[in-house]
């Protein structure tokens, strides 16, 4: 409980009222209608036709085509009905590295996301993986459910390695409707971040990604005779640091966000890039003003 009073004290209550308005100011009049799905049913415009079938309401009985065919041909209809987002926060062991930690960032930008969400659009889910998911909170809908949000982001734990695939697989495969997905992580994965991805592109989600890093991880200030212990799975490595060492590093770390920051151009999907020391709010703006996360 203490760590959740920390993260989310009257200071960063203020900036959540904060980032509501602005994002009320920026996104007047499309907040609704352009977070919506369209699926076969009893609504208003017209869709497509198909065999009726025992069960089938008559009301929707094209009478007209019955008598031309002599067969029951039931009329379908497009509904609207507004998407679910789905949070997902990386809980494993590497999110605990950094001051303040990857994980305690990741949880003051998924409070924030969700507090207007909560406020301005529908259910949102919050779920916490690892090598599997280690928790959910169950769908919340409305401003004041956002202390269960902070209460339940506040309990996460980090540990564990990193399968992000198999987590999404795992949450996806039971029947979810599809929605926004916003994954805030580091992305270290032994298993890489391509089959994650594509298992929410698979089930047809809206995917936002918004990578996490510590200023040490980007670019890392050592020297001299080394052991570097994986924080995941504890495999240790000796090493000695030299300038074209940590030039090699950075290079391959730049590689590495340009991976996924191409994968998600690629398919069109949105990408962040952000460090722990950059203000929450900002971001969170920087987030909006992308357009992704709202479309």
């Amino acid at each position: 409980m203490s760590t959740t009073l920390s993260l989310f004290d009257d200071e960063f209550l203020k900036k959540l009222e904060y980032l509501s308005i602005v994002s009320k100011r920026v996104f007047a009049g499309h907040f609704r209608a352009e977070r919506r799905a369209k699926r076969r049913g009893t609504g208003v415009e017209f869709a497509d036709y198909r065999a009726y079938v025992a069960g089938d309401d008559f009301r929707h009985l094209d009478w007209k085509a019955y008598l031309r065919l002599n067969r029951l041909i039931l009329r379908l209809f497009e509904e609207e009905e507004d998407l679910p987002i789905y949070f997902f926060v990386d809980a494993s062991q590497s999110m605990a590295y950094g001051a303040p930690s990857k994980l305690d960032y990741a949880r003051r930008v998924a409070a924030a996301l969700c507090y207007i969400g909560l406020a301005n659009l529908d259910r949102v889910h919050v779920v916490a993986y690892a090598d599997k998911i280690k928790g959910e909170l169950p769908p919340q809908r409305g401003k004041g459910r956002i202390f269960k949000v902070f209460r339940f982001l506040g309990d996460i734990t980090p540990g564990g390695e990193t399968n992000a695939r198999e987590s999404f697989k795992t949450y996806c495969t039971d029947t979810r409707r599809r929605g926004l997905a916003v994954i805030i992580s580091d992305f270290f994965d032994v298993n890489g971040f391509q089959g994650a991805l594509d298992i929410l592109r698979y089930f047809r989600h809206d995917i936002f990604a918004l990578q996490i890093a510590s200023h040490e991880e980007a670019a890392p200030v050592l020297k001299g005779e080394l052991v570097l212990v994986d924080s995941e799975n504890n495999v240790s490595r000796e090493i000695t640091v030299t300038p074209s060492l940590l030039a090699a590093y950075q290079s391959e770390y730049s590689r590495f966000c340009e991976q996924i920051e191409s994968y998600c151009g690629k398919y069109q999907l949105g990408y962040v890039r952000t460090v722990t020391d950059f203000p929450f709010d900002e971001l969170v703006l920087k987030v909006f003003r992308q357009g992704r996360f709202l479309k």
